[in-house]
């Protein structure tokens, strides 16, 4: 039987993987946070100071530490610069230069690049996903409480068992 070493496939680099998982996951622990967290409750210093550093790490790895491992590992791993020359499936992508039917000439450092600007995409989408959840905190707990029906003197009509 032979072992197979998933981590040694193209494309698979720990550091990047391991970046990439770990800001995904720092990120969605605000939701357990923001479902705990009462609205109107005033932060005290320490836990603005705490917050503060927390967002600023995350984004400091979601738009500088990730895309910087992706490219480190397309250009050294992957071999991914000018001088490769992006000819696609069945030579689809061939340049007319090099005796194809394209007329321009594609590298994989577009490629690398195109990557890179889904990788920000996909943050800046986490980071607004998380701004709504965090603005929408409250807001499922009072429409609850108002789907109980009142008498005109505003008592609710049903008993609480």
């Amino acid at each position: 039987m032979h072992a197979i070493d998933v981590l040694s496939w193209p494309g698979m680099n720990q550091a990047f993987l391991f970046s990439f998982i770990l800001t995904t996951v720092l990120s969605l622990a605000v939701v357990p946070y923001a479902k705990r967290r009462p609205v109107g409750t005033p932060f005290t210093w320490g836990e603005a100071m705490l917050a503060s550093v927390w967002v600023f790490g995350l984004m400091f790895l979601a738009f500088g530490v990730v895309p910087h491992q992706w490219i480190d590992h397309a250009d050294k791993d992957l071999g991914w610069n000018r001088t490769k020359i992006l000819y696609g499936p069945f030579d689809i992508l061939k340049p007319q230069a090099f005796g194809g039917n394209f007329p321009m000439t594609l590298q994989y450092e577009a490629i690398r690049d195109l990557v890179v600007v889904v990788i920000h995409l996909w943050f800046f989408g986490l980071l607004i996903y998380l701004w709504i959840v965090w603005q929408n905190r409250g807001k499922k707990a009072a429409a609850k409480s108002a789907e109980i029906a009142t008498s005109s003197y505003g008592r609710p009509l049903v008993k609480k068992t």
